[in-house]
Formats: C-alpha cells, sequence, structure tokens
C-alpha cells in the first residue's frame, strides 16, 4: 500500500492554474451575481459561460464525473483538492461543473435512469443547460424518511403523487425535481419510498413560497432558496421512477454519500478563506501600541483554527482515499459520518474566531462571517442532522468491539498486574521479585 502528503507535479500544475483562475475570475462574480444556480439570469449569461468554457479546455469540467459521463475520472482524492479551492466560491462550482445538488441528481440519474430520462434530464443537468433540485425532506418529518407521508400511487400508466416537502434546494431555477415519496406505506421503513423524477412545470407543483436561510437574503436575489412544495394530484409518467418500486431509500443513500464528502471538500476551502482573512486581520490591527498578532489571546485563536483545519482537512483527504480504494460508499460510512459531523464545527468555530478578530466590522455585513457561521448551521441539518450521524457512527463503531460479562473491565489493571506476573513468573523468581 503507497500512503504519501504531496500531490503529484502534472496534476499540481493544474491546481495552481485553478488558483488563480479562481481567484481572479471566479471570485468576483459573487459580488455582481444573485444567484449561481439562476442560469436565466441575463448577467449570469454573460458572464459565466464563456468561464465555464476556459474550464472545459483545461479538461476540469465535471471532475466528480468518470469519463464515460464526460468528465476526466479524477477519483474523490483529487476531487478533494480541487473543490479547497473552489469552496471560497459561491459560483466556484457551478463554473467547473461540480455543484450541488445538480452532481448527486446527476449521479442518482446515470445509475439509475431509463435512456430517456438521461437523455432528457442527464444530458443537459451536465452540460449545464438545466439545473435540479433534490425533493426529500418533509415539513412534518425533517430529514428521517421513515417519517414521509408524501404519496406516490400507480394509476394506470402515471404516478399521482400528493404531499408537502420542505426546503428543497434551488428549486426556484430546477427544470426538474427528483422526488422520494411514498410508494407501499406497509412495507418495511426503509422500503416504502421510491425516488422519481418529476418536471417542475408538472400540473400540482405548486412552489408555496421560497423560504431564507436567516440573514442570506441578499445572496437570492431577495427571493429566498429554498422552496416549500406542494403536490396536488401531480401526474408524472410510470417511467419516470429511478431504481425500482422501494428502493428510493437505497438510490437516496448513493447521492447522499458524495454530496457528504462533496460538501466537507468546498467547506475545507471556505474555512480557509475565513482563517485567511484572520490572519490578515491579526497582523494588520493594532491596539495599545502593538497588533492584535502580539496579543497572546489572539495568537491562541489563530494556532486552534489553524489545528482545527488541518486536523479537519486530513479527515476529508484520507476518506477521499478511501472511497476511491474501496468504490463503496458503504465501506466508507463511518469516516463519511465523521466528516459530515465535523464539518458544521470547524467552519462556526473559525468563522467565530476571524469574526471576533475584525470587532464590530466582524458583525457588520461588510464581512462575511454572519453567513459563514449560519452556513455552519445549515451544515449541521443539510443532509441529515449532525446528531443523528453521531448516533450511526457510534452504532457502527461498536459493532467492532465487545462487551464484557465480568464485573471489571478486561483492562482492570490488578488482573492485567496479576497475569503479567503469571506469564513472566520464572523470570520474577529468579531476580528475587
Amino acid at each position: 500500500m503507497g500512503w504519501g502528503f504531496e500531490t503529484d507535479p502534472e496534476f499540481q500544475e493544474k491546481l495552481d492554474w485553478v488558483e488563480e483562475f479562481v481567484r481572479e475570475e471566479v471570485e468576483p462574480l459573487d459580488l455582481v451575481i444573485d444567484h449561481a444556480w439562476n442560469i436565466h439570469d441575463p448577467v449570469w449569461k454573460k458572464l459565466v459561460p464563456p468561464l465555464q468554457a476556459k474550464v472545459k479546455e483545461k479538461g476540469l469540467w465535471a471532475a466528480h464525473l468518470g469519463p464515460h459521463l464526460g468528465g476526466p475520472g479524477f477519483g474523490q482524492l483529487k476531487l478533494a483538492l480541487l473543490n479547497e479551492i473552489l469552496g471560497r466560491t459561491r459560483h466556484g462550482p457551478i463554473v467547473f461543473g461540480c455543484q450541488a445538488p445538480d452532481s448527486g441528481n446527476a449521479e442518482i440519474l446515470a445509475h439509475f435512469g431509463t435512456d430517456y430520462l438521461k437523455k432528457t434530464y442527464l444530458e443537459p443537468l451536465l452540460a449545464n443547460e438545466m439545473v435540479s433540485a433534490f425533493s426529500m425532506t418533509e415539513p412534518q418529518g425533517g430529514s428521517d424518511p421513515t417519517s414521509f407521508v408524501t404519496r406516490a400511487e400507480l394509476d394506470g400508466d402515471e404516478w399521482v403523487i400528493n404531499g408537502e416537502k420542505w426546503f428543497s434546494s434551488n428549486a426556484r431555477y430546477a427544470e426538474f425535481l427528483i422526488l422520494l415519496a411514498v410508494t407501499d406505506p406497509e412495507a418495511a421503513p426503509h422500503q416504502r419510498m421510491s425516488m422519481f423524477v418529476v418536471p417542475k412545470e408538472t400540473p400540482g407543483v405548486t412552489i408555496v413560497r421560497n423560504v431564507h436561510v436567516y440573514g442570506h437574503a441578499e445572496r437570492a436575489g431577495g427571493g429566498g432558496d429554498h422552496a416549500y412544495i406542494r403536490y396536488e394530484n401531480a401526474r408524472i409518467p410510470a417511467d419516470h421512477i429511478l431504481g425500482g418500486i422501494g428502493q428510493g431509500f437505497a438510490v437516496a443513500q448513493t447521492r447522499l454519500g458524495g454530496g457528504r464528502i462533496h460538501h466537507a471538500m468546498r467547506t475545507v476551502g471556505l474555512v480557509r478563506q475565513a482563517f485567511d482573512m484572520m490572519c490578515e486581520r491579526a497582523l494588520s490591527r493594532e491596539t495599545r501600541g502593538e497588533t492584535l498578532a502580539r496579543k497572546q489571546l489572539v495568537q491562541a485563536k489563530i494556532a486552534e483554527s489553524w489545528a482545527q483545519i488541518e486536523q479537519f482537512r486530513l479527515l476529508v483527504l484520507r476518506t477521499a482515499w478511501k472511497i476511491d480504494r474501496y468504490n463503496d460508499y458503504e465501506k466508507v460510512r463511518v469516516d463519511i459520518g465523521a466528516v459530515k459531523a465535523l464539518m458544521p464545527g470547524v467552519l462556526h468555530d473559525v468563522a467565530s474566531n476571524a469574526l471576533q478578530i475584525h470587532g464590530s466590522l466582524g458583525v457588520s455585513d461588510e464581512m462575511p462571517f454572519g453567513f459563514m457561521i449560519m452556513e455552519s448551521y445549515h451544515m449541521g441539518l443539510a443532509d441529515g442532522a449532525t446528531e443523528v450521524h453521531k448516533a450511526n457512527m457510534a452504532r457502527s463503531i461498536l459493532k467492532g468491539y465487545q462487551g464484557t460479562d465480568d464485573l471489571f473491565p478486561t483492562t482492570h489493571l490488578p488482573r492485567l498486574r496479576a497475569a503479567a506476573r503469571t506469564k513472566f513468573a520464572d523470570a520474577l523468581a529468579a531476580d528475587g521479585a
């Protein structure tokens, strides 16, 4: 087995180009375009496609995909190194064709879609000619699929859908929705649901309202990013199912495993951005005759933040390496859960330290720390609550251990000492011990 901590020179050249390209060409887009997913915005149409063309020329388009789907087939480890850079900017992922939720939805369509669904939805999705949304969470049940009540019932050659979905991100811009709905309420909890492709313009599909993440209103042009959707006798063709009847939960896990690690990859870049701003401020701002960088409490915040980032980054990279190694998300489930559980805390802590070091400027809307801190709470809920991931991790980890029926632990020192004296009795006796 090989193990290393350096990037091969050829790929490092690509990363160096991406670093400069994102800094000079992509980051400024965040300041002039309301929303990265609004592909119908005239300003978006003018500014983004030329940058996407440059990315394609460099062979970096849709880096999360294999060659059979038009991607370079880099694998997850190289994707992690790329996403670290893209994560600093909202437009980075869409300029490089690897944005969520489209990346995960494309994976589902590629694995489970019919030829018709691939032609109609996957191909234009990969070309960024349309965007999509993932319609899973429900108002009464959050992200717990065992409590979902939205129904899809087969009526002849059509599925009839009724129910409500909550927080379907970017649905306002989407051409179609990937929907998880109950098809057999009497089946076992994780076999009750199926996955569907629902064109957004289907009669009976209504966006009740688009909901803001608190403090993020300016990012969405004043309209909110996350749709509250009502399905009322919405009819779709019978062949718009992804996977078989009752396989919706399994299909969702195919998507969510990759989505969680990709979020973490991008978060490394976002956290580093906060850290860079923190260090610049510490070296620039003076108080009581010296820079903030000379204050021990500020030094402690910088040291702690650096350590948090490096620990988190290494776990992300090792998890990406494991995914490449095993090609099986299930084998890396605990690692992905750990990355997901750590991600909100790292962003919250580092952004909070950066905010504090910036003083009153840090709490203003002239710096991005308020957005970052609220985003940390959002990350703690998206793709499953942090607490759920921790509980699942613990159950998986404990499968590798056994309890003891003895009164004292197997590592109780008196027992170990007695066993050791028995093992080495001859040597101890000869020594007079």
